[in-house]
């Protein structure tokens, strides 16, 4: 991984951010190579799933959003990770990670049986010292708009983009009038106060996301679903060239969902580091649409004129994070040979994102 992380600084492609004044941790700005990877990664996205169909429609919606818009979603409430303090400096972790790193799996553990694990193993903090209870951290950047600083101008930076999508459904809807079922696409930025980055643009506080949200008739979402986790295999293999290998679906449990899912597929990577989730597929019944329905106040059903009713429509989620397709692409083309008994390293792209075309 070192090496990939040297690679990318001195060819251009990742730098860290404010690096002149120290860095800021999970903080990465792209170079002239890395942004140009990027936005062919980007690109070959939105062709393969919004120009090319016929049932997607794209949005560009805004960072801040209602307060109101979080509550209803769960994510205020919701949205957390585990912490635990070090009980003499005070640093905050991750005990999830703490766990991993002792050699325990934390999948499917709560914050009793976490808590549990860390005194029964004995993990101390990085700095060696004992460690608190282990207790929720909500995630979200918190701001406020405006000139007062109050309860009324609280709002947050987003943590998905997905609810961007949720809120602008009824406009789409009501723009375009489409028939069952269909997407609505977006390519943006989301921000989460990661307690513990690392693993270099891996797990990062700025990322970026390619999501899309798929409404069908909740008799159809198995289908839909099936069908999406075939293109996001085809897209990871297909067009941009990874290696299958590397490539392996993994159904998440119950335990390990995300609040508003009812089943999940990760798409995990042979990561430089370990097997690691590189996409999200998820099956998110009519928990948003239903959700806004009521914290808004807006009518959110949709006239089916094919089947002659009305309903609130069931959405398949598939979604991509921008810098985790980065990071697979540039470990999957990182090479080396010899030449002259000197090491030779190179970047073995394929050419639909490799950043120069001809050298």
């Amino acid at each position: 991984m070192e090496k990939i992380i040297s690679l990318a600084k001195r060819r251009g492609f990742i730098y860290q951010g404010s690096e002149i004044y120290g860095g800021l941790a999970g903080t990465w700005d792209y170079g002239p190579l890395g942004v140009a990877l990027k936005k062919n990664i980007e690109n070959l996205w939105w062709r393969k799933f919004v120009l090319d169909r016929e049932d997607m429609y794209g949005v560009d919606a805004a960072i801040l959003m209602n307060q109101e818009v979080w509550k209803a979603s769960g994510h205020v409430g919701g949205f957390n990770d585990p912490l635990v303090e070090d009980v003499k400096t005070k640093r905050r972790f991750r005990a999830d990670h703490l766990l991993e790193d002792a050699g325990v799996d934390p999948k499917g553990m709560n914050l009793a049986q976490m808590d549990a694990a860390i005194k029964e193993k004995g993990i101390k903090s990085p700095d060696g010292n004992a460690l608190g209870d282990v207790r929720q951290f909500n995630m979200m950047f918190k701001t406020h708009v405006g000139a007062t600083e109050d309860e009324s101008s609280v709002s947050y930076l987003r943590p998905e983009t997905a609810q961007g999508i949720f809120d602008n459904f009824k406009n789409v809807v009501d723009s375009f009038h489409p028939k069952l079922p269909f997407g609505i696409a977006q390519i943006g930025k989301a921000f989460r106060n990661e307690i513990a980055p690392r693993d270099f643009i891996f797990r990062v506080r700025e990322l970026e996301q390619m999501e899309i949200e798929y409404f069908v008739r909740p008799e159809d979402w198995e289908a839909h679903f099936k069908a999406f986790e075939a293109e996001q295999i085809s897209f990871l293999a297909d067009t941009l060239g990874l290696s299958k290998d590397k490539i392996h679906p993994v159904l998440v449990p119950a335990e390990d969902r995300a609040h508003y899912s009812k089943h999940s597929v990760d798409t995990e990577f042979d990561f430089p580091f370990g097997q690691k989730e590189l996409l999200g597929l998820a099956y998110r019944t009519d928990y948003d649409l239903s959700a806004h329905q009521e914290g808004s106040g807006q009518n959110l059903e949709f006239q089916d004129d094919v089947a002659g009713d009305k309903l609130i429509p069931h959405v398949i989620e598939p979604t991509f994070g921008v810098g985790r397709l980065v990071l697979a692409v540039l470990s999957d083309a990182y090479s080396e040979d010899e030449q002259g008994g000197e090491t030779r390293v190179f970047l073995k792209f394929n050419k639909a994102v490799a950043p120069v075309k001809a050298a």
